[in-house]
């Protein structure tokens, strides 16, 4: 949470350089809706230390694009435009302006998005897409990993549960007990245990399955 707190504390810096004046409460009041959302505060982060029109703005709402398998494409939507942000545990990348209708193929066919010609009449309207709601209510999406109902965790999630015993998989003996050893001390060590939970079956993400508190995110299965 250190981290959280610190990462707010920057944004907050940049938004006094960054954001009329007369809007700097609505900013930060937005900031504070998100302010445990490691995604939505990496996109702030990311929006206010590069502004796209190098010109005094401000992030009013957060629309969802897509999203998949723990990686989604946000909109962050300023009273001019809306910026495409491609969001994960793995980092943030800006991919140019909304209203500008263009989207990478790759891009389109991973969020089971319209073809070309369809998604930029789609994208006209910023409202087409829905709201942004903060990972933490949201039940739809893990707290930790960001899978989505009926997706599979991010190995390594502490929200997965261990196909052999119900636990925590990351707490578990099961891992160190399947493949006979005290550790995972090397990558060839999980790339073996993440082919037997495979062939075991992974239990995929459910609403029942959240934390009454979640961790600040997922990581790598350890000792």
């Amino acid at each position: 949470m250190d981290e959280l707190k610190k990462q707010r504390s920057q944004i907050r810096k940049l938004m006094e350089y960054a954001v009329p004046d007369q809007y700097i409460e609505a900013a930060k009041d937005l900031l504070l809706t998100f302010r445990d959302d490691t995604l939505a505060l990496s996109l702030f982060h990311e929006f206010y230390s590069y502004l796209p029109e190098a010109q005094d703005d401000w992030i009013k709402e957060i629309r969802v694009v897509g999203r998949s398998q723990g990686v989604f494409l946000l909109a962050a939507v300023t009273p001019t435009d809306a910026y495409l942000y491609l969001l994960s545990s793995e980092g943030v990348e800006f991919h140019g302006s909304l209203s500008g209708g263009y989207l990478d193929r790759q891009l389109l066919e991973y969020f089971t998005l319209p073809e070309a010609e369809d998604y930029k009449k789609l994208a006209e309207d910023v409202t087409n897409f829905p709201l942004y709601n903060p990972i933490q209510v949201d039940e739809d999406l893990c707290p930790a990993c960001h899978a989505a109902t009926g997706e599979e965790h991010e190995l390594g999630c502490p929200v997965e549960i261990c196909p052999w015993c119900g636990g925590q998989l990351i707490h578990c003996s099961c891992r160190f007990d399947k493949l006979g050893l005290d550790a995972l001390d090397n990558d060839e060590d999980l790339a073996r245990f993440e082919k037997i939970l495979e062939q075991q079956g992974r239990i995929v993400y459910s609403p029942e399955q959240r934390p009454s508190f979640a961790d600040d995110g997922s990581g790598i299965l350890q000792q």
